[in-house]
């Protein structure tokens, strides 16, 4: 047999940390809640194409002079082309920011391509629907999980996922990064890939569970997840090559997506090992477990 790793041998400092981490993020949220994005709180999209390539910085000075300095300015594509985002409840917001932006042009003439406006109503309704989509898919999981393993194994995927999804928003609200459709999508797509590490780990420990009938559950973790891990890495580290190429290239339209996701798959490989796993020795799972209940059928009296 190869190399066993003591993974489960600190489990108590890793679940020390986890609890801190955790309860850290939630003091976050209570009380300085998400910095939600214009998909959320409604207000102003505007999107210009300037006919020579221009400064954010000097677009953002326009705008603070024009009594708009909260807005958020961002590259749109081309080096000429510049979206324009800023929350706010009056509908003329966006034809008002494009026009103070179409007199303050100078030298270099400014097109308006598209304003668009969402309404508070609106964003308080993609508010609701992505955190009950989100609450839907963990609890769906949980009912995969316990029906294709057992209860327990699908207790210890949830607390997992659930781990993952509150660290990732305890970072954005701790430091007031922007909150939008596009970073709710990483976390959802957190869940999966967390989900997919796990069921990976938690695979090998039922196999084992039956191949290594003398050897005790800690130690079947231990020698499942060493067993797991040559795979589990390859696949994070791929997949955070991936996540950084986008972090450094896809320009500040997709940081927020990309470092959700940056810091939900540092997250989930983490939690397969430390929270999926220690869920599993908490509620002492055992080889009986797996054993399908036995359906009793009565007997046929007719002669």
């Amino acid at each position: 047999m190869k190399r066993v790793i003591n993974f489960m041998g600190i489990r108590h400092a890793a679940f020390a940390v986890t609890l801190l981490l955790t309860l850290a993020s939630l003091a976050s949220l209570a009380v300085k809640g998400l910095n939600l994005g214009l998909d959320f709180t409604g207000g102003a999209l505007i999107e210009l194409s300037y006919q020579q390539p221009v400064e954010l910085s000097s677009v953002r000075g326009q705008l603070e002079k024009a009594g708009y300095g909260d807005a958020l300015v961002q590259s749109f594509g081309a080096t000429t082309d510049v979206l324009v985002r800023l929350q706010g409840e009056d509908p003329q917001l966006g034809s008002k920011v494009a026009e103070a932006l179409r007199q303050a042009g100078g030298d270099n003439p400014v097109i308006v391509k598209r304003v668009e406006y969402v309404g508070p109503a609106v964003g308080e309704e993609l508010r609701d629907q992505g955190g009950l989509g989100m609450l839907l898919a963990l609890g769906g999981i949980l009912v995969y999980v316990a029906f294709r393993f057992q209860w327990k194994f699908g207790l210890g995927a949830v607390l997992s996922l659930f781990h993952d999804v509150i660290l990732t928003l305890g970072v954005f609200s701790f430091f007031q990064l922007p909150f939008d459709l596009t970073v709710l999508a990483a976390v959802l797509a957190i869940i999966g890939y967390s989900l997919n590490d796990t069921i990976v780990v938690f695979d090998r420990i039922r196999e084992n569970l039956r191949l290594l009938r003398k050897t005790g559950l800690i130690e079947n973790i231990n020698i499942s997840t060493s067993q797991t891990l040559l795979r589990t890495m390859a696949t994070s580290i791929s997949t955070l090559l991936a996540i950084l190429a986008l972090m450094l290239f896809g320009g500040e339209p997709l940081w927020g997506f990309s470092l959700a996701l940056f810091i939900g798959v540092m997250a989930g490989t983490y939690s397969s090992v430390y929270i999926a796993n220690i869920t599993l020795i908490w509620l002492k799972l055992t080889r009986e477990d797996l054993i399908p209940p036995v359906v009793e059928t009565e007997a046929d009296q007719r002669p």
